[in-house]
C-alpha cells in the first residue's frame, strides 16, 4: 500500500461517514470501493437518474453497488427542466452539477451523513470543469484530489483491486455530445443515446457520437477507426443512424478525443 492510497483511506476514515456521488465511472467506482472498505455501512452511494446518463451506465451503477453490498440510493435529477442547462451555455456543467450536489446535500442532511464526496481527481483540475464551482458552493469534498491521485493512479489501483472499471473508457453525460449553444432536449438526448448504444452493440469501445442538427459526427479511437472503413459496418451504421432520425453521418478524421466540444472555446474562465 503506497502513500497516496493510505492517505485516501485516512481521509475517508476521518469523515465518519460519506455519501458518494456515484456515476459508475472509473473514479467514482474506485472511490466508492475504498470508502466502503474503510467505512462499511457508513459509506452510501447516491446515483442521479437522468436522461443525460449514457446507455448502460445506470445499470452498471446498480450492479456494482449490489456487488459491494453497499447501500445505493437512486434519485431523479431534473436538470433538463432548468432553462440555464437546456440552453447549453459554455458553463452548462455548472447547472448539471448544481442539481446533482443539491440532491446529494439534501439526502446527506436527511440521513445525517456528515460529508458528501465525488470522484474528481487531480487531472480534472487542468480541464474546463464548470462543475467544480458548483461543488465548492455545495461544500462537496474531492478526496482523490486531497490524496493527490491522478487518473493513471486510479486506474492502476483499480486494476490491483480487480475493479471492472480499471480500463473502462470515460463516459461523461450525453450533454457533452452537443455543441455549446445548441439546445438540449429529451428527444435529442434519446437520439444520441440510441446511436451510442448501437455503436456499443457493434463492439466499438472508445468513441463519441456528436450532435450537429441533421448530421452526426462520429469520433473513434485511433485503434478502431479502421473498422469504420469496412463496407458492411459502415452501411450498418449509416442505415441505423438514419433510422434513428439523422440525415447525414460523418466520421471525424481526427478521431476520438475527450472534450472535443471545448475546442471552440476562446477562454476557460466562466
Amino acid at each position: 500500500m503506497d502513500a497516496k492510497l493510505k492517505k485516501l483511506q485516512t481521509l475517508l476514515f476521518e469523515t465518519n461517514g460519506v455519501i458518494v456521488a456515484f456515476s459508475a465511472g472509473v473514479d467514482s467506482t474506485f472511490l466508492l470501493k475504498i470508502a466502503y472498505s474503510v467505512l462499511g455501512e457508513r459509506a452510501i452511494a447516491l446515483t442521479a437518474s437522468s436522461p443525460t446518463v449514457p446507455p448502460g451506465e445506470f445499470q452498471a451503477a446498480q450492479e456494482f453497488a449490489k456487488s459491494l453490498g453497499c447501500r445505493h440510493i437512486v434519485l431523479d435529477s431534473n436538470e433538463l427542466a432548468n432553462p440555464s442547462f437546456a440552453q447549453n451555455p459554455a458553463n452548462r456543467c455548472f447547472f448539471c452539477k448544481d442539481e446533482l450536489y443539491r440532491i446529494c446535500r439534501a439526502e446527506a442532511e436527511k440521513l445525517q451523513v456528515p460529508v458528501v464526496v465525488d470522484g474528481t481527481n487531480l487531472d480534472d483540475l487542468k480541464d474546463h470543469r464548470p462543475g467544480l464551482k458548483a461543488a465548492k458552493e455545495w461544500g462537496i469534498r474531492h478526496p482523490l484530489v486531497e490524496a493527490e491521485m491522478t487518473k493513471e493512479d486510479i486506474r492502476r489501483y483499480s486494476r490491483v483491486l480487480n475493479l471492472p472499471t480499471w480500463d473502462k473508457p470515460s463516459s461523461p453525460c450525453l450533454s457533452s455530445r452537443f455543441p455549446y449553444g445548441t439546445e438540449i432536449n429529451l428527444e435529442r438526448l434519446q437520439k444520441i443515446g440510441a446511436c451510442e448504444l448501437y455503436m456499443k452493440q457493434l463492439h466499438f469501445r472508445e468513441f463519441r457520437v456528436r450532435y450537429h442538427g441533421e448530421l452526426v459526427r462520429i469520433e473513434l479511437s485511433q485503434e478502431e477507426i479502421g473498422r469504420f472503413f469496412d463496407a458492411a459496418t459502415r452501411r450498418a451504421i449509416v442505415g441505423k443512424f438514419k433510422e434513428i432520425g439523422f440525415n447525414y453521418v460523418s466520421l471525424d478524421l481526427q478521431g476520438y478525443r475527450t472534450g472535443s466540444m471545448n475546442e471552440t472555446l476562446a477562454t476557460k474562465s466562466f
